[in-house]
């Protein structure tokens, strides 16, 4: 994630709505990929500046003005109501019950992240609102809630899965709670459990169907991933019963990745995203000295990268935050998906 600067010229963060310098309220603007300073022009109009100049009139997001979990804003000359991400929510958590307010606040943060990471890499997604048929959405939810309790009264109660189907990304709010997520992590045992990873791996499904079913990329994907026409369901029962194949490190980046070729290319690039992410944080930061030229120097700089994260947190006390083992098999995996992303990226330029 990069940093930004105020007019003031004060570093700035991706989630920030104020300049803790000059007191300036700001918003984020997904055209720009920037945070702003903004200008109250009345009326609910914003004048959005930044140190290179005016940057035009927008408007907060209704998340924003109504329920203070949103930080984007909306260009004045649209009609819409919502920001780029917040049209993308199909179901919200019911906000009358104790905490969800704050798992709700945590899950769109996350999810900001994730389409800001889209809009970077130039990867092409609309809403559903815009076509049904291959359009994206989310639903934030909560387990055994009646029907009535959410925006969607469609869904009638019961157990809520994180996953994706058709296009619409479900997230329990659960995961949005540290303790539960991590007692998740545990009886999974897995090796790391985050909400914005769950983001990654589940709209990496979403890319799936469109880079790959719908770009008619069938062939390549078999030869390194395997043939999906698998048994799904089949697959994942003999997953969650008997357990990865003993030489499972070898050849995926995680045990999941070895249930299925769709779960594996999601594995897969949940990890390009966060790897992706974390380098360009890394530069903004300044501590790489320049950005990837190509994948093989990408890789170089997060090996040295995640080296030292997993070394300062073990000198915290804390477990490794990158505890994956990047293998050829997966390595060949990543570069399938990186240069897929350039293609799509160029085209969408």
């Amino acid at each position: 994630m990069n940093t930004f600067r105020c007019t003031c010229g004060n570093t700035l963060y991706f989630e920030n709505n104020q300049c803790l310098a000059c007191g300036s309220r700001l918003g984020f603007l997904p055209e720009h990929l920037s945070q702003a300073a903004l200008e109250d022009l009345g009326n609910g109009r914003w004048r959005a500046r930044s140190p290179d100049g005016d940057l035009g009139v927008y408007r907060r997001c209704h998340n924003d003005i109504e329920h203070n979990v949103c930080n984007w804003m909306v260009p004045d000359e649209q009609e819409e109501i919502f920001c780029q991400a917040c049209r993308l929510n199909r179901v919200i958590p019911n906000l009358k019950i104790a905490g969800n307010h704050a798992k709700w606040l945590n899950v769109e943060q996350q999810k900001r992240r994730l389409i800001y990471d889209l809009l970077r890499l130039g990867l092409p997604f609309q809403g559903k609102q815009d076509n049904h048929d291959t359009g994206l959405a989310f639903a934030f939810m909560e387990d055994e809630q009646s029907t009535g309790e959410f925006v969607d009264t469609n869904w009638s109660g019961g157990k809520v899965f994180t996953g994706h189907a058709n296009g619409l990304i479900t997230i329990n709010i659960l995961e949005a709670d540290d303790v539960a997520r991590e007692a998740m992590r545990q009886q999974m045992n897995e090796a790391s459990r985050t909400l914005l990873g769950h983001f990654r791996h589940e709209i990496g499904h979403y890319f799936w169907d469109r880079l790959i079913r719908d770009g008619q990329r069938l062939t390549s994907f078999r030869s390194l991933f395997g043939d999906e026409r698998l048994d799904y369901q089949q697959a994942l029962e003999s997953h969650y019963q008997q357990g990865p194949p003993a030489d499972w490190q070898n050849n995926f980046i995680s045990a999941y990745a070895a249930s299925h070729p769709w779960e594996d290319w999601a594995e897969c690039w949940g990890h390009y995203l966060q790897i992706r992410d974390a380098l360009e944080t890394a530069w903004a930061l300044g501590l790489v000295r320049d950005r990837p030229r190509d994948f093989s120097h990408l890789i170089r700089i997060w090996n040295r990268v995640s080296a030292s994260i997993n070394l300062m947190n073990r000198s915290l006390g804390l477990r490794d935050a990158y505890p994956y083992t990047l293998t050829d098999p997966v390595l060949d995996k990543m570069v399938y998906i990186h240069d897929l992303i350039t293609i799509e990226g160029k085209r969408e330029s």
